[in-house]
């Protein structure tokens, strides 16, 4: 190990800045090279310190490295040494997480790569004489096996070479390299507790709401006007319900600035405490839900106690899972080596992650980047295919410590997907009058920040799309891998031993297994993108098939090679593909190859009424014994009540509520969805809901398209929210910095107590119920409880904003010297905010060497590959960087301080002129079909313009390169904005003339 690898100590080190590339040779000299002389360096010196191969490599304009690296990564160090942390991947960012002082960071030049190691090597010596000491010598010979480049280096921190035999090997009494993996073995198993009672039903005051609020503050804290009010009027929420299905609901706007989240958090901890009940807080996104939890920590500062009283739910797939982690573990033998080194890395993590949430969680974001993506979604549940109590790592689960830890809490944070979910199967389960345990006992309070997005998290959770990756999905969960290399159990598997020797049992699994055939085989999407006259493969090996039924579902065809059968889904699918072809229009946007094509359903193809009725009846066939199935099993908890042991009735539990989420529920909605093939809505009727087709494309591929689909929406998706919500909520707030449209509202002076407006107003009256439709408050029996509290800022003295009117913004190449112009105008400190990923991309390729060469790096969404937390922790630690995004920049993104000082829109964010959208602007729109769109372009517009100013010293500049922006859309920047239309080289120094200037690195 010691002579195979190269050692840190006196290495060279490498920095990439905009003058090129730092260099701190073998000897101590101390270069700045070109890339073309470091490229030629590289093949002849010893292996050197770098952060972040991959990016550097790219800076390099080489190829991501790969595993096992051949340079010294600190980043990979980091991780071993400080698993379960996060940090900003770069030179500066490593050194603060470290501890080093502004002063020494410096310019981050490579002098600094050795500091930083002497400082990792330093605590990993401490760790030699820890708990952790013999699984971190059995995990670096492990690692120093598969190529691990600091692999010697940290052997020899830990002392390895006093303990290994002549052949290298560890002592036979002491964990061995194999064994470091295999971390399933050594987690802590969860216990089972009593039942939680029901919550008590005691209101809270205001009064107690503020001196929470001040609790958490502590001292000498900012005074944010608002904030205690909003704290005050959220205790609404707790009042106790007097009506079944009457939840009190409140109604909040809080401006940007208000400190919303303590706002909350004071009153629902209040709450709960009292009650001993779990208050549900519900965000939009992962990073959002991150950025709740960190301010939980003012409520309880120590770990320990945090961790029992906050937990964070995901959904199952965001988390590692045990058993793909044994048979990753347990086939890397016959894989890469950097495959080992991988599972070596979230190995030494499992064992310090505070719940194995592999996304957004304690997992860096840059983790993917160094050791591969494919090696973290091979460990993560991403295909449904989980066993539950038949898992042999089921005790240890990180999801199910999660659920059972959720059950005691007194917050839980989570998203608006998984509360919705939640709330639809309780819903089910009571109308099926099912009584098996639920994963999580139903809360009876939530909060829904970003209550803005409720709509949109409605849509995606009560639609329902019948494709071909859904319905390939659906044949994999039920009938597994098909003989192909493949984790993928099948239901025979998950059910094992709970069926065997039950004929009533195995009689509807057999069934439901032949009719699952009916769904699309292995390789349909290459049989879909086929066209006549193409000599296309067949659709699957005749073995695979089940017998000809009775009735002709699958009918012989013949085929040039071999008689075949011809499956209902992928005929169905074909005719989808054949309309959508004909009837969409190319429309010849830059961007649209990057989306998809839609079409009517209506009128039907002359054979797809007649495809979708052998569909239905198939899938009915399938559903059918499906349903059986899930009965009979769950009649087995009351007919063998005495004999069945604890952890056979959790697995019959599991695997009900398993057929029904995953199989039932979808089959039903997508018979219901063939049913409409026959139904088409009349003419002069309002829809329930949209029926569409999509077909979904790969990236700048005209052919070999990726999907195809039937899709249905509720036409109003906040109906089904509020229907699913109103049982078990008996309170809720629902609160945003843009709940309203402020085209509608009196733009007067804030109060002390910061009151905006006369809440009964006429103007204000239209805007609220604007925004109770959207939130589907309006769907309550009672009215909702309204509030509005207005930002803090002075956005006259803190702002500026532009609508630059010379661009065009057609020309990629225009917009490019556009973002350009203003991000050197700056300084950095810029956010770049798109509408389309094509544009983006178009723009970053264009102006990432000149902002590089003037010391401004670039950072941008769907190009560099880490996650949007990762990319703005970056954005956060280098002043000067620049950050281009999509819509999930645009929301919710937290940058106080200088390193977010100029954001750029590249044009008016209006909605997406799809079916759906025309659909609701035609009959939600109350007749006024302009004033729908400008409501929702002014909505993102103040999004992006919150984004800019976050506390009471930040100062901004908000752009917008849209010479076309209409005038009555300019009510969506905040009062005292005012908006100013000119050139780009007067906005240009205009934003010179008002931001700081700051010293770049």
């Amino acid at each position: 190990m010691q002579s195979s690898f190269p050692s840190a100590h006196d290495a060279p080190a490498l920095t990439a800045h905009h003058r090129g590339i730092s260099v701190l040779t073998e000897d101590g000299e101390f270069l700045t090279l070109s890339i073309a002389e470091i490229r030629e360096r590289l093949q002849t010196m010893p292996c050197p310190l770098v952060v972040h191969a991959p990016a550097f490599a790219r800076k390099l304009g080489l190829h991501a490295p790969g595993q096992p690296c051949p340079w010294l990564d600190l980043l990979e160090l980091f991780a071993f040494v400080y698993p379960a942390r996060s940090v900003a991947p770069t030179p500066r960012g490593l050194a603060l997480a470290l501890g080093v002082e502004e002063e020494r960071i410096g310019q981050a030049e490579a002098d600094l790569l050795p500091l930083l190691t002497s400082l990792m090597l330093a605590e990993l010596a401490r760790l030699k004489s820890g708990p952790e000491a013999e699984f971190l010598a059995a995990l670096t010979v492990r690692l120093g096996q598969a190529g691990w480049p600091w692999a010697g280096t940290v052997a020899e921190t830990l002392g390895l070479h006093e303990k290994l035999g002549p052949r290298g090997q560890l002592p036979e009494d002491a964990m061995q390299p194999g064994d470091a993996l295999r971390v399933w073995r050594v987690l802590p198993k969860w216990e089972d507790v009593a039942p939680r009672p029901p919550p008590a039903s005691h209101p809270i005051t205001s009064a107690e709401a503020r001196a929470r609020l001040t609790m958490l503050l502590g001292e000498g804290a900012e005074s944010r006007a608002g904030q205690a009010d909003f704290a005050s009027v959220s205790t609404a929420a707790f009042e106790p319900r007097t009506m079944h299905g009457n939840p009190a609901v409140v109604l909040a706007e809080a401006g940007t600035g208000t400190g919303k989240t303590l706002g909350y958090i004071a009153p629902a901890s209040v709450w709960a405490e009292r009650n001993g009940g779990s208050v549900w807080i519900s965000t939009y996104t992962r990073h959002l839900q991150r950025q709740i939890e960190q301010e939980t920590h003012r409520l309880f500062p120590d770990d320990a106690t945090r961790r029992r009283h906050v937990v964070l739910r995901k959904g199952r797939e965001n988390y590692l899972c045990l058993l793909n982690m044994e048979e990753a573990v347990n086939s890397a033998a016959s894989r890469p080596a950097g495959v080992t080194i991988a599972l070596a890395m979230l190995a030494r993590w499992a064992r310090a992650t505070a719940d194995g949430d592999l996304t957004g969680g304690d997992l860096p974001g840059w983790f993917g980047d160094l050791f591969g993506h494919g090696n973290i979604t091979g460990v993560a549940d991403r295909r449904g295919e989980c066993i539950h109590g038949a898992c042999p790592h089921y005790q240890r689960c990180f999801v199910e410590h999660t659920i059972r830890r959720a059950r005691e809490a007194d917050l839980v944070i989570a998203n608006h997907a998984l509360v919705m979910a939640q709330a639809a199967y309780s819903e089910n389960a009571m109308a099926d009058d099912s009584e098996e345990g639920e994963e999580d006992s139903t809360p009876s309070r939530y909060v829904f920040d970003e209550g803005h997005h409720l709509a949109d998290a409605a849509d995606g959770a009560f639609s329902a799309e019948l494709s071909g990756l859904e319905a390939a999905e659906l044949r994999r969960w039920l009938l597994g891998a098909e003989g192909r290399r493949s984790r993928a159990r099948g239901l025979k598997r998950r059910l094992d031993d709970l069926v065997v020797g039950l004929p009533k049992l195995e009689t509807p699994l057999d069934a439901a297994l032949m009719a699952a055939h009916a769904l699309p085989a292995p390789g349909w999407s290459t049989r879909l993108a086929g066209t006549e006259g193409e000599n296309e493969p067949p659709p699957h090996p005749a073995e695979d098939m089940p017998a000809q039924g009775e009735d002709g579902l699958f009918p012989m065809v013949q085929n040039a090679v071999e008689p075949v059968l011809e499956n209902p889904t992928e005929m169905f699918l074909k005719l989808l593909r054949q309309q959508v072809l004909a009837r969409s229009q190319e429309r010849g946007r830059a961007d649209h190859a990057y989306g998809a094509l839609e079409c009517d359903l209506h009128p039907l193809l002359p054979d797809l009424a007649q495809a979708g009725q052998a569909l239905a009846r198939a899938l009915g066939r399938l559903a059918e014994p499906l349903r059986t199935l899930a009965e009979r099993l769950h009649a087995r908890l009351q007919d063998e009540a005495e004999s069945l042991d604890s952890v056979t009735r959790g697995r019959i539990e599991a695997m009900v509520r398993a057929l029904r989420r995953r199989a039932i529920t979808r089959l039903d909605a997508w018979i219901a969805m063939l049913d409409a093939l026959d139904h088409p809505p009349p003419a002069d009727a309002t829809p329930t809901h949209i029926h569409f087709i999509r077909l979904d494309r790969r990236e700048k591929q005209r052919m070999g398209e990726q999907d195809v689909g039937l899709h249905r929406h509720w036409l109003d998706p906040t109906v089904p929210f509020a229907a699913v919500m109103a049982m078990p909520a008996q309170g809720m707030l629902i609160t945003s910095a843009t709940l309203r449209d402020q085209s509608d509202t009196p733009r007067k002076p804030p109060t002390e107590e910061g009151q905006t407006e006369d809440l009964y107003s006429e103007e204000s009256e239209r805007a609220w119920e604007a925004a109770e439709a959207r939130t589907g408050a309006n769907h309550f029996p009672a009215p909702a409880i309204r509030a509005s509290l207005s930002s803090p800022f002075d956005y006259a003295r803190q702002t500026r904003t532009f609508i630059v009117n010379d661009i065009d913004h057609g020309s990629i190449a225009d917009l490019a010297a556009a973002y350009r112009t203003l991000f050197q105008a700056s300084g950095g400190g810029g956010l770049g905010l798109f509408t389309a990923i094509s544009r983006l991309r178009g723009v970053h390729s264009r102006i990432a060497p000149a902002l590089e060469e003037s010391g401004l790096p670039l950072y941008a969404q769907h190009v560099d590959a880490m996650d949007n937390a990762t990319l703005v922790d970056i954005f956060r630690t280098e002043e000067h960087a620049c950050l281009l995004g999509t819509d999930a920049m645009r929301d919710g993104v937290d940058v106080p301080g200088n390193a977010l000082r100029l954001v750029v829109f590249e044009r008016v964010p209006w909605p997406r002129p799809d079916i759906l959208h025309r659909e609701r602007r035609i009959h939600l729109s109350g007749g006024d079909t302009t004033g729908y769109d400008d409501r929702i372009a002014r909505l993102r517009l103040r999004q992006a313009f919150g984004r800019l100013i976050r506390s009471q010293s930040d100062r901004g500049v908000f752009v917008l390169l849209d010479r076309r922006t209409p005038s009555r859309l300019l009510s969506a920047f905040p009062p005292g904005a005012e908006v100013r239309r000119m050139g780009l080289a007067d906005t240009a120094r205009e934003i010179e003339s008002f931001l700081p200037r700051t010293p770049q690195n």
